[in-house]
């Protein structure tokens, strides 16, 4: 099929001048379909009839250049190094905000005002504990079990315990899931992290805010309070900005195709952690921590940057470059700014592997080869060294992400139960396996 573009201009509405016109070199017939415009970002073309005019449906592995909704959250542009969440710049968010702001701007779409900021705060500290059954599911897992293991488990039960808020249809269900979500995920995940190391569960405080009460109930002990360290707080808290949504990837992908089911939020959310658990994913800060322990020492760093820039070696150095971002990660330059406050807040300069990150960044910024190949230190790169300075283990990285990700996922989710345009998800495949056959007995099968 050929393709011409119409040079006319057009609104976003499907019926817009702007059309593309597909033809069928077979037949010679032509197919018109309208193009569509978004606030910003590429054109897109409607193809929701192509099957139905056409015969045809496209073929897309990783529907890579597929949309599959309309959005008004979070808007990126790889090749510039641009993040936007409802029009706001993620490096203004981060400098300006904190967490339970950007969190009221995905939800309600406007930034808060005091009033309305200090209702949600309030809010969201007021469901913070979680129902105390809770805790009895936990020991059901084995000791060593991955915390995502048991978060997946825990958050798909938590539809068993919440029956007031499963209702999709009742706008006020949707609202007051969407607060628990947000407000009991840092519990869950704590409660995760204290019972693999086997300690005490702690309960929130109504005196913190959701990132020092999230560094509390993970590393306070019941024998003695804890009083968490302000810079480190907020590099919490920036981390969670920073990774509060990320537009249509892999994991808010998935929330979206479970919600399209109809399914209740608590699943969807469940969903959506199991995809964030991929190393494809949302292992990527993990994979840092793991290759900074492969590398070993600081000697041994020249060696693994000149394999990294052997083509024929499979060695890849993780945290460099982003598969979205073309030119440079608008959250690593936050990132890398708040990973020195913590080091030179916590005084680590004998740390091995701190030494050795350092260094690597310090060549990946100043070596042409990095610099041509725009491979910057990405946010993975940052958030791993910082998670670990704090004192949280590699294998809590991906929960704390799942942590920051949750209330994008609810955000995404609300846009898509309230889209009358949605439908249940449902791709089509380009089938290549044998065709009809006829059936051949047991008896005569050779």
């Amino acid at each position: 099929m050929s393709e011409t573009t119409s040079a006319t201009a057009g609104n976003p509405a499907p019926s817009a001048a702007k059309t593309v016109t597909l033809t069928d070199n077979s037949t010679g017939k032509t197919y018109t379909f309208p193009v569509l415009e978004g606030t910003v970002g590429p054109r897109v073309i409607d193809i929701r009839k192509l099957y139905a005019e056409t015969g045809y449906f496209t073929y897309d592995p990783g529907f890579t250049s597929t949309g599959s909704c309309q959005s008004q959250i979070t808007f990126i542009d790889g090749d510039e190094g641009v993040l936007l969440h409802r029009g706001y710049a993620i490096e203004d968010l981060a400098e300006r905000c904190d967490f339970p702001e950007v969190a009221y701007l995905l939800l309600y779409g406007e930034l808060p005002t005091r009033e309305q900021l200090t209702k949600f705060e309030t809010t969201i500290t007021r469901h913070t504990m979680v129902h105390e059954q809770l805790s009895s599911l936990f020991r059901g897992f084995r000791r060593d079990a991955h915390p995502m293991a048991v978060m997946c488990g825990v958050l798909g039960a938590m539809s068993a315990f919440y029956h007031d808020s499963t209702d999709i249809d009742d706008p006020t269900q949707r609202m007051i899931a969407s607060h628990r979500l947000v407000a009991k995920i840092p519990t869950i995940a704590a409660m995760a992290y204290k019972y693999s190391v086997g300690q005490p569960f702690v309960y929130p405080r109504n005196d913190l805010d959701y990132a020092a009460n999230f560094l509390s109930m993970c590393f306070a002990v019941p024998c003695e309070r804890y009083q968490p360290n302000p810079i480190v707080a907020k590099a919490m808290d920036r981390i969670l900005i920073l990774h509060a949504d990320h537009e249509q990837n892999a994991s808010t992908s998935t929330v979206r195709l479970a919600g399209s089911s109809g399914a209740n939020p608590f699943a969807c959310i469940a969903a959506g952690i199991a995809s964030l658990w991929g190393p494809a994913h949302g292992g990527a800060n993990e994979a840092v921590l793991k290759m900074l322990t492969e590398i070993g020492k600081p000697e041994r760093i020249p060696e693994f940057v000149r394999r990294a820039k052997d083509r024929n070696d499979p060695f890849r150095l993780m945290g460099f470059g982003h598969r979205v971002y073309k030119n440079f990660d608008p959250r690593a330059q936050v990132m890398r700014k708040t990973c020195h406050e913590v080091l030179g807040e916590l005084g680590i300069e004998d740390e091995p592997l701190l030494n050795i990150a350092m260094e690597l960044e310090r060549i990946a910024l100043s070596d042409d080869y990095f610099i041509e190949k725009k491979l910057y230190p990405n946010v993975d790169f940052y958030s791993g060294i910082i998670l670990k300075a704090i004192g949280f283990p590699t294998t809590m990285f991906t929960v704390l992400f799942a942590v920051a990700r949750t209330v994008g996922w609810i955000a995404q989710w609300k846009e898509m139960i309230e889209d009358p345009s949605q439908k249940i998800g449902r791709p089509r495949q380009l089938y290549t396996g044998e065709p009809r056959r006829v059936f051949v007995s047991l008896e005569k099968r050779g």
